[in-house]
C-alpha cells in the first residue's frame, strides 16, 4: 500500500493517462484519491463498534470522503483534502453522473426499465431520470467476501444504472419499487473517475490531469442543471 509518509507517490502511469503517478504529491492541499471500498466497510475513518473503516485501507491523513456508500455497498469512493472539490461533489443541485453495477433478483422488463428511466416515486420524492442498461453478461467483479443470498427458483440479472443524484439508499429503493430487489451494488464510476486499475481495498491518487477532468465534468453538469443560471450568478470558485 502506498504510504503518505513518502510524500511523493511512486508508481506506474495512471490508467488512461500518460502522466506518471510519481508526479503526484501526497502532501498536496487538493489531493484526491479514488478508492475501491470493499463490502462491509464503513465510509468513515473511526467506529465505536470496532467495525472495518476506511482507516484499515487508507493511511493518508486529512482526506475525507466526498459522498458515501452504505456498509453493504461496494465500489468507488473519492476521498479528498480539497474542500471545494468535496463541496461540489456533494452538492445535490449539480446533476453529476454516478454509475452503478446492480445485481437484482428477477429479470427486468421493458416496463420496469422505462419506470427507472423516467423516475420512480419514493417516500422522499420522485427520482430524476436515469440511464438503464441491462447487461448480457455478469460484470468482471471480484467475489464478495460475504456471498449474496440467491434463490434457485428466481433468476438474477445485472443492470447498469447511471444517476445524477444521491438519495439515501436510492438505488436499492428504486429497484425495489419496480419489483427487482437489489442483491449486490457496486459503484463503478463518478463522472470520468472509475475503478479501472484498482482492486477491492486499493486506492490511488488522482493525477492533475485526472483532477482537471473531474472538475470539467462537474462544471459541465452544473451548467446543464436546472439551477445553472442561479449558480452562475453566484460565481462559485472551482478547484484547479
Amino acid at each position: 500500500m502506498p504510504s503518505w509518509r513518502n510524500a511523493l507517490l511512486i508508481g506506474l502511469p495512471s490508467p488512461g493517462t500518460s502522466e506518471p503517478m510519481s508526479a503526484v504529491r501526497l502532501d498536496h492541499p487538493d489531493l484526491a484519491l479514488r478508492f475501491w471500498k470493499p463490502f462491509d466497510v464503513l465510509t468513515a475513518f473511526t467506529d465505536q463498534n470496532q467495525r472495518a473503516t476506511l482507516a484499515d485501507f487508507v493511511d493518508v491523513p486529512n482526506v475525507y470522503a466526498a459522498g458515501r456508500l452504505d456498509r453493504d455497498s461496494e465500489g468507488l469512493l473519492i476521498l479528498t483534502r480539497g474542500k471545494v472539490l468535496r463541496t461540489h461533489l456533494m452538492d445535490p443541485t449539480i446533476g453529476h453522473p454516478r454509475s452503478y453495477l446492480v445485481q437484482v433478483e428477477g429479470t427486468p422488463s421493458s416496463d420496469a426499465c422505462r419506470q427507472l428511466e423516467n423516475g420512480v416515486e419514493l417516500k422522499d420524492g420522485r427520482t430524476r431520470p436515469a440511464q438503464v442498461e441491462i447487461l448480457s453478461e455478469p460484470p468482471d467483479l471480484p467475489e464478495r467476501t460475504k456471498p449474496i443470498r440467491v434463490r434457485k427458483s428466481i433468476p438474477d440479472s445485472w443492470v447498469r444504472l447511471t444517476l445524477t443524484e444521491g438519495k439515501n439508499r436510492q438505488v436499492r429503493r428504486m429497484t425495489a419499487s419496480v419489483g427487482l430487489p437489489t442483491l449486490r451494488l457496486v459503484r463503478e464510476a463518478i463522472g470520468p473517475v472509475t475503478l479501472i486499475g484498482l482492486a477491492a481495498g486499493e486506492w490511488q491518487a488522482l493525477t492533475s490531469t485526472e483532477r482537471q477532468s473531474l472538475n470539467d465534468s462537474l462544471r459541465s453538469a452544473r451548467d446543464s442543471s436546472p439551477r445553472a443560471g442561479d449558480q452562475r450568478r453566484q460565481e462559485r470558485r472551482w478547484p484547479g
